[in-house]
């Protein structure tokens, strides 16, 4: 196998990977917003432990990307969107390495 070979199957293992967690992070942030939905209309338990545990474990992933959004966002009266807008730069950014960046180094 030559440099050249081995070097683009580390390369294609890499955005695999990244393309990988991207997508493991959108499902997570789909998960947290239907899990806000469900806590807030009073749909599950708030005081059990698991559903609490669950409840931070989705918090405590994607809060750190969410709040910058919804710093820059105007208030629109209780409704966030801004899964929705990390969800538009997660494809775009998942878009752009597969259709731009890839076939530079590929």
């Amino acid at each position: 196998m030559s440099v050249s070979n081995e070097l683009e199957t580390k390369m294609i293992a890499l955005f695999q990977t990244i393309d990988l967690a991207l997508n493991l992070y959108t499902w997570v942030l789909i998960a947290s917003a239907i899990f806000s939905w469900l806590y807030a209309f009073n749909v599950i338990n708030s005081s059990n432990q698991f559903v609490n545990s669950v409840g931070m474990f989705l918090y405590n992933v994607t809060e750190p990307l969410l709040r910058p959004i919804r710093r820059l966002l105007p208030n629109l009266g209780g409704i966030d969107i801004s899964p929705i807008i990390l969800l538009l730069i997660i494809f775009f950014l998942r878009s752009l390495m597969w259709n731009t960046i890839f076939p530079l180094v590929a």
